[in-house]
């Protein structure tokens, strides 16, 4: 049994004319009816009663109909499916992020590409940065969004999003949080509030470098998330310098407050595995910002400059 035979016999049996039927499927009549012949011998019965004047569907020819849409639908179906993993347009694709992303442009790209690309499958997973390196080099994450490492991962693409100036979050009751800028120094008896530096090295190391400038040591208490952070800082247990993106995740009990002088910052960035050459990846990529305007060509430079 052909797909041919099917169509022929769907377009013959919609339109109740051989001719019609014929004219709809771009062919000559003879062509249709030896497809009906061909497919009424196969199945071992008549699909059609015919006389001079009209056709009409035999009670098996009504039973074959329905089946003969729905093999016709499936099939087309998985054509399409087909076509469309191969271009980019389907399929799945396991992103990782950390908190900062997620304050600034990521919902948006998110919705953006799931719009245009509704067949593609989007897993998301929220993890520190050191998790989300070694998970995109052991392929369980496509592409992650997290702060720069300072370490060397041969295997992976890197490329910058975003410069975050960091802030102070202040528990509202705090003496300082009632000006429009802090002096650092006067924070050096708190508590700072910051995750372990092995889940982000760049913040951690931006964070103590800075306190250092403004000449203390900092005295810091771990916490995993930066909403965790955020909410400690709301209940008064410390303070934290946090990327001003931030600032979205409205917490009653909390006030940001930039720092006096010049803001230190910290970068932001995408990573995924250089070999991977998904046409889903690359579709993903090309709404994630600076990467459309920098192109492959940069990305490469980068890598060879690793």
């Amino acid at each position: 049994m052909e797909l041919r035979h099917l169509r022929a016999f769907i377009a013959v049996a919609e339109e109740m004319h051989f001719g019609r039927a014929a004219e709809r499927l771009h062919l000559s009549p003879p062509p249709v009816s030896l497809a009906i012949k061909e497919l009424e011998d196969e199945l071992g019965i008549k699909l059609f009663e015919r006389t001079s004047r009209r056709i009409a569907l035999t009670t098996g020819g009504q039973e074959v109909l329905r089946d003969a849409r729905s093999i016709v639908a499936r099939t087309e179906s998985m054509r399409l499916h087909a076509h469309a993993a191969a271009s980019g347009l389907s399929g799945s694709l396991s992103v990782g992020f950390t908190s900062p992303p997620t304050y600034s442009f990521l919902p948006d790209v998110l919705r953006r590409f799931s719009l245009d690309y509704p067949e593609i499958r989007l897993s998301l997973h929220e993890a520190s940065t050191d998790r989300i390196y070694d998970d995109l080099e052991a392929g369980v994450l496509d592409i992650g969004f997290m702060f720069a490492s300072p370490g060397n991962f041969p295997s992976l693409t890197y490329q910058p999003t975003s410069r975050y100036e960091l802030i102070a979050a202040l528990p509202e009751a705090h003496p300082l949080a009632r000006g429009t800028r802090v002096p650092l120094e006067r924070l050096s008896g708190e508590r700072f509030l910051l995750f372990e530096r092995h889940q982000g090295a760049l913040m951690f190391d931006m964070v103590v470098a800075t306190c250092m400038h403004h000449g203390f040591s900092p005295r810091i208490f771990h916490a995993r998330q930066q909403h965790t952070i955020v909410s400690l800082v709301s209940a008064g247990f410390g303070v934290a310098l946090v990327p001003d993106c931030v600032q979205v995740m409205r917490r009653e009990g909390v006030v940001y407050r930039r720092l006096r002088g010049t803001p230190p910052t910290v970068e932001s960035g995408v990573a995924w595995k250089t070999e991977d050459d998904s046409p889903t990846l690359h579709a993903f990529l090309q709404y994630v910002p600076h990467l459309k305007r920098q192109g492959s060509a940069s990305a490469r430079k980068r890598k060879e400059e690793q």
